[in-house]
C-alpha cells in the first residue's frame, strides 16, 4: 500500500514538473520574459539550478531531476509558439498582460525566500535595485538588423553558438530575458521564422536543424556555466540572491511592454473593450499564478 502510494506520489510530482517546465518553455518565447523568473515563481530554481550545475557530478539524480522539466519545455514551445504569436501579432498587449498577471502573482514565492531573521541591509537593497535596472534598460537597447540565417558562413555558425550562450540566460538568470536579447542581437524573428515558415512546413529542413543545432550548443555550455554560478551564489548569499531575483523580475515587467510596443509599434487602441480584455487577462494570470503558489505553500505545510 505504501508502495503503491509513493509511486503515485512520485507519478504526480513527475506530472506537475513538466507542467512547470511548459510555463517556463512559454516564457522563452515571450520577449522580454525569462523562464529562470517563471522557475523562481514555481518553486524549481534552486532544484533546476542545482540540477544542471551538478549534471556530471550526479547524473542520474540530475538526469530524472530536469527530463520532466525539460519534456515541458520542449511540448510547451513546440505547442504553444504559433497560437502566442498569433496572439502576439494581433492582441498583443492583452497576450502579455495574460503573462505579466502569471509573474505578478507568484511573486509571493520569491518574497518568502527575501525573509530573513533581520530587518534588509543597505547590501540587500542594493542587490534588488541594480538588476531592477539592469533588467528594465535592456528595452531601451537597439535592435540589431535581423539576420539571415540561411546563407551563414562558418563564422556565423559560431556566432549562432555564442548567440545560444547568452540566450541560456532567459533560462537560469530570472529576469533576463533570452528572446529580449534574441530580439537586441536580431536573431529572434529570423529563428521565429525559420521553425514555423520552414521546418515545420518542411521546407530547408537541412538548414533549420543545423541553425538551431549550433544555437542548442550553446544554450548547452550557458546552462552549465551560468548554472554553477547561480548555485554558488544561492549556496553562499540566499537572501541577497532571491533580491536579485526579485529586482530582475520587477525590471523585466517594463521591459515585456516596452518590447512588444517596438515590434508591434502601436501602443493605444481606440477600442475601449481590448484594455477591458488586458484588464480582465491581468486578473486572471494574477489569480492562477497566486492561487497554484497559495496551493504548493499549504502542500508544504502539511507534509
Amino acid at each position: 500500500m505504501e508502495e503503491t502510494q509513493k509511486q503515485q506520489n512520485q507519478l504526480v510530482r513527475f506530472l506537475l514538473d513538466i507542467l512547470r517546465g511548459v510555463a517556463i518553455g512559454v516564457a522563452f518565447i515571450i520577449p522580454g520574459f525569462s523562464g529562470g523568473s517563471v522557475a523562481a515563481i514555481l518553486g524549481v530554481y534552486e532544484k533546476l539550478v542545482g540540477a544542471i550545475a551538478d549534471f556530471f557530478k550526479h547524473f542520474k539524480s540530475s538526469f530524472l531531476t530536469l527530463l520532466p522539466i525539460v519534456l515541458g519545455m520542449l511540448l510547451g514551445i513546440a505547442a504553444l509558439i504559433l497560437p502566442i504569436q498569433w496572439g502576439l501579432k494581433h492582441y498583443p498587449m492583452p497576450t502579455v498582460t495574460l503573462f505579466v498577471g502569471l509573474a505578478l502573482g507568484g511573486l509571493p514565492s520569491v518574497v518568502d525566500k527575501m525573509k530573513g531573521p533581520e530587518r534588509p541591509s543597505w547590501k540587500h537593497l542594493l542587490a534588488c535595485a541594480l538588476p531592477l535596472a539592469l533588467a528594465a534598460s535592456l528595452c531601451f537597447l537597439p535592435l540589431g538588423r535581423e539576420v539571415d540565417l540561411f546563407h551563414l558562413d562558418f563564422g556565423g555558425y559560431l556566432l549562432l553558438v555564442l548567440v545560444g550562450i547568452a540566450g541560456s540566460a532567459a533560462l537560469v538568470v530570472p529576469g533576463i530575458s533570452g528572446s529580449m536579447l534574441l530580439l537586441i542581437f536580431g536573431y529572434y524573428n529570423p529563428v521565429v521564422r525559420l521553425i514555423t515558415e520552414h521546418l515545420l512546413h518542411g521546407q530547408q529542413v537541412g538548414i533549420c536543424l543545423l541553425v538551431l543545432a549550433c544555437l542548442a550548443v550553446g544554450l548547452v555550455i550557458g546552462f552549465f556555466g551560468i548554472s554553477v554560478v547561480m548555485k554558488f551564489l544561492l549556496n553562499k548569499f540566499p537572501r541577497g540572491t532571491y533580491f536579485a531575483i526579485f529586482g530582475f523580475i520587477i525590471g523585466s515587467v517594463p521591459a515585456v511592454y516596452a518590447s512588444v510596443i517596438r515590434e508591434t509599434g502601436r501602443i493605444l487602441f481606440s477600442n475601449p473593450w481590448y484594455w477591458v480584455v488586458a484588464a480582465l487577462l491581468l486578473f486572471v494570470g494574477f489569480a492562477l499564478s497566486f492561487s497554484l503558489v497559495f496551493w504548493q505553500k499549504k502542500a508544504r505545510q502539511k507534509s
